[in-house]
């Protein structure tokens, strides 16, 4: 196995995840839910005896808090670590702040499916996830990934859409399968790659 070696973790739980509204770019806190799968999120890493050399995340409190909280967990808090809006959640634009089933019911069922699971239809005033993807993916290949394959050891802690636009690549899937891939709060996603930047092995680390 090499040693370059990237993590990827969705942060813990929110508020707004717990009331089932649409968060976008809206800043709500972590839940105690949230807290809990960060520390653990921590304590796997911990125990795969991983040392970071670098850290990034988004501008958004809920992912911040997150790295912060995995790294405290391992005794690494001094860790380098850049924040970025590239990493920043999808825009849900006038269905942020919305409950879901409020949305339903405002719009239609199938309208919000296809806003929600469509891989290039935005909600009005927000981003796709080909938006998303246009925004991260420059970021990740000019910053991120040149670090991975220097050997240093790197956490990305961001959201489930902006992780997809990462995930898409890393993982070679199609839009049709970026869709239907799960990113699950506060579970860590080892990734080894080669110096080519192809994957060669990844797991995910849970309890």
């Amino acid at each position: 196995m090499s040693d370059r070696i990237l993590v990827l973790v969705r942060h813990g739980q929110s508020e707004w995840n717990l009331k089932n509204l649409f968060t976008g770019w809206r800043d709500p806190d972590l839940t105690e839910q949230g807290v809990a799968e960060a520390k653990r999120a921590g304590a796997l890493l911990k125990a795969e005896g991983l040392t970071f050399d670098v850290a990034f995340t988004s501008l958004l409190s809920r992912a911040q808090r997150t790295l912060s909280l995995v790294l405290g967990e391992m005794g690494q808090e001094g860790v380098e670590t850049m924040a970025s809006q590239a990493l920043n959640e999808r825009d849900y634009g006038d269905l942020s702040g919305l409950n879901k089933d409020d949305a339903r019911a405002k719009w239609g069922e199938e309208q919000v499916h296809v806003w929600r699971r469509s891989y290039d239809i935005p909600p009005p005033g927000g981003e796709s996830l080909r938006d998303t993807v246009a925004r991260t993916l420059p970021y990740y290949n000019q910053e991120i990934l040149p670090r991975v394959l220097r050997g240093e050891t790197t956490i990305v802690t961001a959201h489930g859409n902006s992780l997809r636009a990462l995930i898409m690549v890393l993982e070679k899937l199609s839009p049709e399968g970026i869709m239907k891939r799960e990113v699950l709060t506060g579970v860590p996603m080892v990734y080894r790659m080669r110096a080519d930047s192809t994957v060669e092995d990844r797991r995910d680390l849970a309890v």
